[in-house]
Parts: structure tokens; C-alpha cells; sequence
């Protein structure tokens, strides 16, 4: 087994807030080194909005957040100004689109690429490939001791010329069947950045962890059971792959507890888009989810206008499954129009059902394309706003970004976590001893 020199600061993953913590703590004159697994470094970056990356957010609003006055107290009262100001100084142009923060180039690799260059710039080591297996603390010398698991000599380079995925795909392969050895590091403080998978860096440093579950992805569900109105099972494979534009409201025990005007996307399995994978984070099995197809509109006003619709366009009663033809797409149509059957095809009712298109929730899908996951460290485990692991539990030892039980909503505002908490956990909480 071989080692190497102590450095002042050990990070182990090299994400986000992997590297948002590199680069804070290099530039400090700290020693540093970033400890990936994956082949390369920041690659979960290039999957971030869509390939765009949404930086952050111009409102980074702590009610958006789970933990809202942790997020006070971790983020400070001007975290968009500090973002902007960290922006700047790797060199990365940004824009603004509805709210949401992008890089200029609204390419993920951009930023990527421009975090890497300023971690190395400023002096900062990468060791890819590698897996930390055993971690202990010397309390005499104040070191940690980190046994890390890498192959045994470089991968091979494919013969051919890749692109990046390929090239990337092509690694990650030759990775899996590599021989591996082990080396030590050594660190006067830890830095645990290692996304939304942490259970096992908790059973490693001995802290406690809050079972991972997906958040941010699709709702499984279907409409209300309704004797009176044969849906099931064929509703949703009839407006599976339709797209509208509405309001979603998240109704318990006949409260609405949520509501978000965006895109939804109705699939045989349920209902999925941006405003849906807000819903994900808060509903439950057994809640009802109900699409406003008129959000623009009261209930009252859109009846007034489906009577004036009416007095041109025919009664309901007598074109039932055409009405909407010119105003909604005709699987909507039909789907409004068997819903409508045992109250009656009057304005009133198409009214109703446009504005309260009901469906019970069964749980969440689609977990592997899920952006984030929910639970990781809790955060009485940790010192605020520092976010170092309380020294009675764990010394020299800071956590950030996924790997802490915080999540939000779409629009930047887990990335802004991401950098912001990588940020505290490698000034704030990067003490030399």
C-alpha cells in the first residue's frame, strides 16, 4: 500500500459542491485534494438542466427549500449576490431566463470546464477512479487517514477517436474490469461532497443518515376511483404524450396544500414536466392532484364563456366528445366529455371538471432519471452555517450539498444549494490544525 503527502483539505466527490469547496478552499493557500470515483471529474454537471446547467435562481427563496431556516442560516440574506459574485470570478458569463440562471454559452460543460480550471489553478489535486474504503482519525496528530481503492496502473484509451459520451462510456468500462490497489491519504479535514448516495459515507466516518429516497421525478396516478364512471385502466394511455399548459394544485383531506402554474405532460403512468416534479416533493399516496385547464379563468367566468361558446358553437349535451374542438386537444375532449356522462353535458359542468380535472396520486416513478434524492446527514448532526459535523460525533469533518437532507424545488435552486454549501463547508469549516 502506497501514500501520499498530508494534505490540509480531502474532498471526497467531485460534483458541484465537490468542486464549488475545491476551489473556496485552494484559493485560501490550503492544500488540496478532490477524491472522484467516476472516470472524470464534474460530470454530473453535464446532465443539469437538460445539458444547460440552470445555475441558480434570482429569487432563491428559502420557502423553496425543505429546511427553509436552515437554508437561512447556511445561505445568508444576499445568496444570490455571493453566487453571482463567485460567477464572476471563474470567469463564467451568465444570463437570465424567466427567473432561472444560466451559463451565456447554456452549455453544462461550460461550466464544468471553468470550475476545474479554477480548482486547478489555484493548486488543487485530482485523484479519479478512486474509491475511499476505510477512514480513521488520528487524534494525536489531528490527520485523517483516508484508504482509498484506484487501479492499478491508467485506464486504457479507446483506439479510436470518441466523443466525450463515448469516451466517457468507454472509460466507465474499462473501469469496472480494472485490477486495483490501494494508496493512504492523509488530511487535517475531510470534506464529504458526495452527492445523493451517502449511506455509505455515513457507515465510514460513523455518522448517522436518513434513508435516500428520489424526489424531483414523475407522479404515478390515475383518476379517482367513480363507480359511476368507467376510466380505469385506459384513461391516461388515451392522453398519454399530450402536453398542456395549466395549473396543478395537490388537494389532502379537501385542502389544497400546493399549486404551480407550468407544462405537464400526461403519460400512461401518470403525469410528469417541471411543475410535476415540484408536486414530487410534496405529495403523498392518496392525495388528489387536480389540473386547471383554464387558470386564467374563475370557475363563474369560464361557464359565462362556455354559455356564449354554446349559443355558437352548439350544446354539450349534443356534441359530447367534440365540444372542445378549437379550445382543447380532442383526447382531453373525450376524456372531459365520459367524465361529464353521469352529471350532465351542461357549461356548468364542462366548467367544473376544466378547472378540477381530478387524479389520485399512487406514489412517485421513474426513479432513476430522478434529479435528487431526499434524506442523506441530518442536519443536527451539524454545526450552523459552517455545516462541519459536530466534534462529538466526528472531528476536522464537513458535509455538503446532496449528501445533507436537504432538498428543492426545479429552477436552480438545488444547485445554488450545491455551490453555496460547498462554499461554507470549505472556509468556514476548513480549520487547520
Amino acid at each position: 500500500m502506497t501514500s501520499r503527502p498530508t494534505y490540509d483539505v480531502a474532498i471526497i466527490g467531485g460534483g458541484a459542491s465537490g468542486l464549488a469547496a475545491a476551489v473556496s478552499a485552494a484559493r485560501t493557500g490550503r492544500s488540496v485534494v478532490i477524491i472522484e470515483r467516476d472516470v472524470e471529474i464534474g460530470l454530473p454537471i453535464l446532465a443539469t438542466g437538460n445539458g444547460r446547467c440552470n445555475l441558480s435562481n434570482t429569487d432563491l427563496d428559502p420557502a423553496r427549500y425543505r429546511h427553509p431556516d436552515i437554508v437561512r442560516a447556511v445561505m445568508g440574506e444576499h445568496p444570490e449576490a455571493e453566487l453571482a459574485a463567485f460567477f464572476d470570478s471563474l470567469g463564467l458569463m451568465t444570463c437570465e431566463i424567466d427567473g432561472r440562471l444560466y451559463p451565456y454559452s447554456k452549455r453544462a460543460d461550460s461550466v464544468r470546464e471553468v470550475l476545474l480550471i479554477a480548482a486547478l489553478r489555484a493548486g488543487a489535486q485530482t485523484l479519479t477512479c478512486a474509491e475511499v474504503e476505510r477512514a480513521t482519525y488520528d487524534a494525536g496528530e489531528g490527520i485523517w487517514h483516508l484508504e482509498v481503492s484506484k487501479p492499478a496502473k491508467p485506464l486504457p484509451m479507446p483506439k479510436k477517436p470518441h466523443d466525450f459520451k463515448a469516451l466517457i462510456r468507454a472509460q466507465r468500462k474499462e473501469l469496472r474490469r480494472a485490477e486495483r490497489v490501494s494508496e493512504t491519504l492523509s488530511a487535517r479535514r475531510v470534506v464529504i461532497a458526495c452527492g445523493g448516495a451517502s449511506e455509505r459515507m455515513a457507515v465510514l466516518f460513523h455518522l448517522p443518515h436518513i434513508p435516500e429516497k428520489p424526489v424531483l421525478c414523475p407522479v404515478a396516478c390515475q383518476p379517482p376511483d367513480d363507480r359511476h364512471v368507467p376510466l380505469r385502466p385506459f384513461a391516461l394511455e388515451q392522453l398519454d404524450g399530450l402536453r398542456v399548459d395549466c395549473r396543478l394544485s395537490l388537494i389532502r383531506n379537501g385542502a389544497t396544500m400546493w399549486s404551480e402554474d407550468g407544462e405537464v405532460l400526461f403519460r400512461s403512468y401518470g403525469i410528469s414536466g417541471i411543475v410535476v416534479f415540484d408536486l414530487s416533493r410534496r405529495c403523498s399516496a392518496g392525495d388528489i392532484v387536480e389540473v386547471d385547464l383554464f387558470p386564467a379563468y374563475g370557475e363563474d367566468e369560464l361557464t359565462e364563456l362556455f354559455e356564449a361558446r354554446a349559443a355558437v358553437f352548439g350544446n354539450p349535451a349534443r356534441m359530447a366528445g367534440t365540444w372542445f374542438c378549437g379550445v382543447l386537444d380532442s383526447s382531453l375532449d373525450a376524456h372531459i366529455a365520459t367524465l361529464a356522462e353521469p352529471i350532465g353535458h351542461t357549461c356548468g359542468t364542462y366548467a367544473h371538471l376544466a378547472k378540477h380535472l381530478a387524479f389520485e396520486v399512487s406514489g412517485t416513478t421513474e426513479h432513476a432519471s430522478a434529479q435528487v434524492r431526499r434524506g442523506g446527514i441530518p442536519f443536527d448532526a451539524v454545526e450552523l452555517p459552517s455545516l462541519a459535523i459536530k466534534p462529538d460525533i466526528a472531528p476536522a469533518l464537513s458535509i455538503c450539498g446532496e449528501a445533507l437532507d436537504m432538498d428543492a424545488d426545479c429552477g436552480g435552486f438545488n444547485l445554488a444549494w450545491a455551490w453555496l454549501s460547498g462554499i461554507r463547508a470549505a472556509t468556514l469549516g476548513s480549520t487547520t490544525h
